[in-house]
């Protein structure tokens, strides 16, 4: 099967925040997820981690992990999207409006993608 391969430069934004984090009654990452889809952006990541802290965490001495133990948990998650800079830019008002306490960065990314003929647009 034969592969069209594109290449170019495009913004990775990752979202830092917590697993109790909610929007409108919703955990936050399922929010923002939808977002995205209703953005039209061509994918997003759900990423859940074992363990971490945060600035609040820090100052409060609270670690978050996934021990067996612990039955509260609010372990880190991070949402991300590749997208094109333009419209990460349009987009995140809202996703700061969304994102109470967390982290957000941006970077330039190389995006390399094999794509099989039958899922051309």
């Amino acid at each position: 099967m034969e592969h069209e391969k594109f290449e170019g430069e495009r913004t990775l934004m990752r979202i830092h925040i917590g697993e109790s984090d909610r929007w409108q009654g919703k955990p936050l990452y399922e929010a923002l997820v939808e977002l995205f889809r209703h953005a039209g952006f061509y994918g997003a990541t759900v990423l859940r981690g074992v363990g971490g802290y945060g600035s609040a965490s820090r100052a409060q001495g609270h670690y978050h992990t996934t021990k067996i133990l612990r039955l509260t948990q609010d372990l880190p998650i991070v949402v991300e999207v590749v997208e094109y800079e333009e419209k990460i830019q349009q987009i995140l008002p809202k996703v700061d409006q969304m994102v109470g306490g967390g982290l957000i960065t941006l970077e330039k990314v190389r995006v390399i993608l094999y794509r099989s003929p039958q899922h051309k647009k």
